[in-house]
């Protein structure tokens, strides 16, 4: 099943810590158990890598909740429901939601209180009841659009390059990538006609003993790279000894494509076009970072 959004969580939080003071780490254990997620679903995390993605939404279920006076934290990762949870629980309600909550003083104005001058005001992603997600969900959904449109401004650009741009462009990621290692001047574009199916080379040691082989394929969207050029590319590893290369192009590769590069005896890794605008955004190739948030939560060390 997919994994609840917070407010879904609001009632069970509640209704778990109806019975006396309570562990956060307990509460999501117990939740998880109770909703039946999978091993998959209870250890998948944020982009941040350091927290799963349901203990986040059960910490903003709990933390929605205490701001309506509904819970209170008494220790360090515990918290127990108040007198208002109860007569809250007591009315059998058949959800509790950020609507549910606005029946509540402190909670509008939680989310009508302004933010010290960093900002105007609480964002209307967090003040609109509808919205179902957490902040960390808002933002992550922000950043992804965000993403994905910086990504297709990458794609547009290269397509209207010249193709020895786009050539020497794979040849600056996959070095921004890792490969080559410390050797100077490990890799190069090719950038010629008459380049025997390649577009360009990556050393991977010093003597050039182990080299990567590149193929850079600058197409429109929706001209799908074919099986044809992967044979023809595996044609040209062959004559030059090659036991590796990667395709890379500015549109994708039609299935026979991807059929035919599993039974080769080379190895060759095929790069479309979402995959490399969102590797040069990984790495910084052709792109800067332009603005960084810092979010910070509580230090409980300082308060222990």
């Amino acid at each position: 099943m997919p994994i609840p959004d917070y407010q879904s969580l609001m009632l069970p939080v509640l209704t778990i810590s109806n019975g006396g003071e309570v562990a956060i780490r307990g509460v999501i254990d117990q939740l998880a158990d109770h909703l039946g997620l999978t091993e998959a679903e209870r250890t998948e995390l944020l982009p941040s890598g350091r927290q799963t993605l349901f203990a986040n939404r059960v910490h903003w279920a709990k933390t929605y909740l205490a701001k309506a006076g509904l819970v209170e934290a008494t220790r360090r990762g515990h918290f127990r429901i108040t007198a208002r949870g109860r007569e809250a629980l007591d009315a059998h309600p058949a959800t509790i939601d950020n609507t549910f909550l606005d029946q509540f003083d402190e909670f509008r104005q939680f989310r009508e209180r302004p933010t010290m001058g960093l900002v105007e005001s609480i964002p209307v992603a967090m003040s609109a009841p509808e919205v179902v997600g957490t902040p960390d969900d808002i933002m992550r959904a922000a950043h992804k659009q965000i993403d994905a449109a910086l990504a297709q401004d990458l794609l547009d650009r290269i397509r209207k390059s010249h193709p020895e741009f786009f050539e020497r462009v794979i040849v600056d990621l996959l070095l921004a990538m890792g490969f080559g290692g410390s050797v100077e001047d490990a890799g190069r574009a090719i950038g010629r006609s008459g380049d025997d199916g390649i577009d360009g080379v990556i050393d991977q040691d010093a003597l050039g003993l182990d080299r990567v082989y590149i193929q850079a394929k600058r197409y429109a969207a929706g001209n799908n790279v074919g099986s044809g050029s992967i044979r023809d590319f595996f044609g040209s590893l062959d004559r030059h000894r090659a036991t590796k290369g990667i395709f890379v192009t500015t549109s994708g590769f039609s299935s026979s494509a991807r059929e035919t590069v599993e039974f080769l005896s080379k190895r060759i890794v095929l790069i479309d076009g979402d995959q490399l605008a969102m590797l040069m955004i990984r790495h910084n190739v052709g792109c800067r970072i332009e603005d960084t948030l810092h979010i910070k939560r509580i230090d409980e060390d300082f308060f222990e």
